[in-house]
């Protein structure tokens, strides 16, 4: 199944489609916001997306913060707080789209709420994204079902169970193409949490392309889910991660991004088309490292190339080793120097 965002198809056998997530790393900023894309689009990521939201639609005045938050965030201030400053007017989403699209990336945004849906339908998102937060929320699935649009639904926290009410919820109110990201919502995840091999229960289980969503430290394990066969790969990213706010220290910085990006446009060059054949390199290399059937000594012309007489040496050009019982039957045409690279005109 391949399915279509912007000018990138995704699926088997595609390039890996990366989303670069500012997320909420422009801290209520639309400059930093705006560089932030520009950071995207030099690593050479293939979407950058952000979080759309009004805080009064999303949390009560007085809810916690998870853990993390308070770590990189004022232990005084509640969430509503922390997200009302990150927040970012409507008019912002609309410019940022059109910068985003001046800078040849495609631009995504995950809606936190049925106003924020609709914001994003009207300045045309090629397709939705659903955090791991909100699969369980049905009123905002079906809102986002409704429009005729790709989704990519994160799976962090959710049993296969919720994962499958989701999916029949968001196919019954009109969902056609789905993308499914493994995730383990943890800031920063743990390596031992990971558990990428929940990507191919997710493909197996739905038959739908698959991906993963990453909060783990440094490069390594994102690079390790496309070699798995994720074929579309989040991580967040910043300019800065002494910056103040919630994820900015879980985040890669803009050369570890490139990297990233890099390391994974490597791991599928070297997928290969899975014929086993010598490569071109290795023809070059093949008579230097393999070996043929040497004179071990002199040997008359006319007289039997006995197994004594014959020693298997580089380079391979000549008979290869394979053929040392046939080779010992037969006799010299002509005299063979000790030493000497044997091959099939000099016996009969």
């Amino acid at each position: 199944m391949h399915i279509t965002i912007g000018q990138r198809i995704i699926g088997n056998n595609k390039p890996t489609f990366i989303i670069a997530e500012a997320g909420v790393n422009h801290n209520g900023s639309p400059e930093l916001a705006r560089e932030l894309i520009d950071a995207a689009a030099q690593a050479g990521a293939d979407a950058v997306k952000f979080q759309t939201f009004h805080a009064e639609s999303v949390v009560t005045s007085t809810a916690d913060k998870a853990d993390y938050q308070k770590h990189t965030t004022s232990s005084d201030e509640s969430q509503y707080e922390m997200i009302k400053k990150l927040e970012l007017s409507d008019d912002t989403f609309r410019e940022l789209s059109v910068y985003a699209e001046k800078k040849g990336i495609i631009f995504l945004s995950t809606p936190f709420d049925e106003e924020s849906v609709d914001l994003l339908d009207e300045i045309g998102v090629p397709a939705f994204k659903i955090p791991s937060g909100e699969i369980t929320n049905f009123p905002l699935l079906k809102k986002i079902a409704e429009k005729p649009k790709p989704i990519i639904l994160s799976t962090g926290m959710a049993t296969l169970g919720e994962v499958e009410e989701a999916v029949a919820y968001l196919r019954k109110h009109g969902a056609q193409e789905l993308i499914l990201l493994h995730c383990t919502t943890s800031y920063p995840a743990p390596i031992h949490s990971v558990n990428l091999r929940a990507m191919e229960t997710l493909h197996c289980a739905f038959k739908v392309p698959v991906g993963y969503s990453d909060h783990t430290e440094g490069i390594t394990i994102p690079i390790a889910a496309v070699a798995m066969g994720a074929q579309v790969i989040e991580k967040h990213f910043t300019l800065d991660r002494s910056l103040s706010g919630p994820d900015h220290l879980a985040s890669l910085e803009p050369d570890e991004l490139k990297a990233m990006v890099q390391a994974i446009r490597d791991v599928e060059r070297a997928f290969g088309n899975g014929v086993k054949r010598p490569s071109e390199e290795e023809e070059a290399i093949k008579f230097v490292a393999r070996k043929s059937i040497v004179a071990n000594k002199d040997i008359p012309k006319g007289e039997r190339l006995r197994e004594d007489a014959l020693t298997i040496k580089r380079p391979g050009t000549g008979i290869e080793p394979k053929y040392v019982e046939r080779v010992s039957q037969m006799k010299a045409r002509s005299t063979i120097s000790k030493d000497q690279v044997i091959t099939w005109d000099m016996v009969e």
